[in-house]
C-alpha cells in the first residue's frame, strides 16, 4: 500500500492553509513538511496497525498482519486453521445410546458456523451428528456405551 498519496495530501493541504498566513507562513509550512512526512507515516501506520488488530478480532481465528515493504505497508491474511481440513479422531458414537437422549440449547459464535458446517458435509453427517462426534472425541469417549466387550479399535493408521 502507497503511502505516499496521502502524505502528498497532507503536505497540500498544509500549503493552502499556510498561504492564507502570508509568505513567511508558506515558508514555514516548507521547511515543517519534511519531518512532518516522517510523523505523518508513522500515525498512517498506527492506524492501520489497529485496523489489523480490529479486524482480526473479527475474523478469529484468522489473522490480519500489517508488515512494511521498504517505506510502505502490505497486509497479509491468514485463514483460520478451521479453513484448512484436518484429519477428526474417529469415534464410534451410536446413533440412539438406548439410554435416550438429551436436548441442550447450543450457542456457538456465528464465526465457526461455516467451519462446523462444512465439517460436517464433509464427513457426510448432519451437524448434530458431527457436534455429537466432536464432543464424544474430545471427553475421549467417555460416556458411550460399549459394544462388542474388547474389540472395539479407535485411532488412526498410516
Amino acid at each position: 500500500m502507497d503511502l505516499q498519496p496521502y502524505v502528498e495530501t497532507v503536505r497540500y493541504e498544509l500549503g493552502v492553509a499556510a498561504a492564507a498566513g502570508g509568505a513567511e507562513a508558506e515558508a514555514l509550512a516548507q521547511r515543517l513538511t519534511a519531518p512532518l512526512e516522517s510523523a505523518l507515516r508513522l500515525a498512517l501506520l498506527e492506524a492501520l496497525s489497529e485496523a489489523a488488530e480490529q479486524i482480526t478480532r473479527e475474523l478469529a481465528p484468522g489473522s490480519v498482519h500489517v508488515r512494511l515493504n521498504g517505506r510502505d505497508p502490505e497486509f497479509t491474511v491468514e485463514p483460520a486453521e478451521a479453513d484448512v481440513p484436518a484429519p477428526a479422531p474417529s469415534v464410534d458414537v451410536p446413533d440412539d445410546d438406548g439410554g435416550g437422549t438429551w436436548r441442550v440449547s447450543l450457542r456457538l459464535p456465528e464465526t465457526l458456523r461455516a467451519g462446523v458446517e462444512g465439517a460436517a458435509r464433509r464427513e457426510g453427517v448432519s451437524v448434530n451428528a458431527w457436534l455429537v462426534r466432536s464432543a464424544a472425541a474430545a471427553l475421549g469417549g467417555a460416556g458411550r456405551p460399549s459394544r462388542g466387550g474388547d474389540k472395539n479399535f479407535s485411532g488412526w493408521v498410516r
